[in-house]
């Protein structure tokens, strides 16, 4: 095989304990004017307060934006941008949650060449360079801080739509793992089980060869060799920590084991893409209302089993990364022990099981498969090809609970 691999990031990642710090130094690197965008919860801490006099030590002017919401709501956007203009920024932070991340990804975006977020939707339509984004994630599971794309919610769309492009990186990626110490239980394990969903799928990609003009007209290319090394890197850190972190939260050395899991697995994704657990999730969110993370980790036994025939390496390969026993086991026995493992490490976290569990109605299970077959970007990254008998079959299986069905 003729070794070929592509990878977009930022241009400089930070990670450890006590990054924040840097900041301010960071931010006064590219620009006097920042607006900064969080949520109304982590502005009324003491640590925002310590980062905020950070950044005026550093004179650095600040313009908050502290009312970020969940899924980002495309109004939302249009307000943040509305009020910071006239303070004209000329860097733009994200600290937050995925949503506050993409929020700042966005406002900087329409900062930059104004319309209306509507005319950015899909891949490669950001005409050029936007403000520089600084992304301080205060939660272990999107990777938004690394990755070319950024999730909104449409009130006139039935499901989530995104912005692809590499101009939508973030110039910098601060990752503290303090910053993660206070999540609840609840968040770690979602937002986790996210980020070894991203991990995984990134890692079972299809493979699309090495044309040179793949990463010119994709942005999510499949598979390579440096999406690998990222992708296994953060399956043998969220597989021996993403329990540790949830069951104790103080534990500092999960924490950072669980956040570089995540940050790895964004750096995999944001390349490699991610494949039919995100795409059942498209629809099962827009019914449901469940967290994202929730809704592919949900899915992601069933896919893999619907992959396995497909893919009995690569997931036989996760197992290793995970740290189950290789010994005598055939690829095969290894794949069939590696989904188990992942049921169990899911289970141990208080992932739902079932579709039927999420709140899926029986009589939307067609409905769901037909809206996750039409999402082409992520149905054709996936390793086993789907037609419209097979994605129902699955999205039956995962309803019902029968992950021996999910493989038919």
């Amino acid at each position: 095989m003729t070794l070929f691999a592509a990878l977009r990031l930022p241009r400089e990642i930070l990670f450890g304990k006590g990054q924040r710090h840097a900041l301010s130094t960071v931010a006064a690197k590219h620009g006097r004017r920042a607006l900064l965008c969080t949520d109304e919860r982590f502005a009324g801490t003491a640590v925002f307060s310590e980062i905020v006099a950070g950044l005026k030590a550093s004179s650095v002017e600040i313009f908050v934006h502290d009312r970020v919401q969940p899924d980002v709501p495309v109004d939302t956007v249009r307000v943040c941008v509305e009020e910071a203009r006239s303070f004209m920024p000329d860097v733009v932070i994200g600290i937050g949650g995925g949503s506050c991340l993409d929020l700042a990804k966005c406002a900087a975006l329409l900062i930059s060449h104004g319309g209306k977020l509507q005319d950015y939707y899909g891949e490669f339509k950001v005409p050029g360079p936007i403000l520089p984004v600084i992304a301080a994630p205060t939660t272990a599971g999107t990777g938004s801080e690394v990755t070319p794309v950024a999730v909104i919610s449409d009130s006139d769309r039935i499901l989530k739509v995104g912005i692809s492009s590499p101009h939508l990186i973030a110039t910098a990626a601060i990752c503290d793992p303090e910053l993660t110490m206070t999540c609840p239980p609840s968040l770690t394990a979602i937002a986790g089980a996210d980020a070894l969903t991203h991990a995984i799928e990134a890692f079972t990609a299809v493979r699309r060869g090495v044309a040179s003009d793949l990463p010119q007209k994709h942005v999510f290319i499949g598979k390579t060799a440096l999406t690998d090394h990222f992708a296994l890197l953060a399956i043998k850190l969220l597989g021996r920590s993403l329990v540790k972190a949830c069951r104790d939260g103080a534990d500092e050395d999960a924490r950072a084991d669980v956040m570089m899991g995540a940050l790895a697995a964004g750096c995999a994704f944001g390349t490699a893409g991610t494949a039919a657990a995100h795409a059942v999730q498209y629809p099962i969110g827009a019914l449901t209302h469940t967290p994202h993370g929730l809704g592919v980790a949900t899915m992601l036994p069933y896919v893999m089993n619907y992959n396995c025939s497909a893919a009995t390496t690569e997931i036989a390969k996760v197992g290793v990364a995970l740290g189950l026993e290789r010994s005598s086991r055939s690829d095969d026995e290894m794949a069939r022990a590696t989904i188990e493992e992942i049921s169990r490490i899911f289970a141990a976290i208080g992932i739902t099981p079932t579709l039927a569990g999420l709140g899926l109605p029986a009589d939307k299970i067609d409905w769901t498969a037909e809206l996750a077959l039409g999402i082409d970007r992520l149905i054709k990254n996936n390793p086993r090809p789907f037609d419209l008998p097979a994605m129902k079959r699955l999205v039956k299986a995962a309803y019902d609970g029968d992950l021996a069905g999910s493989a038919i």
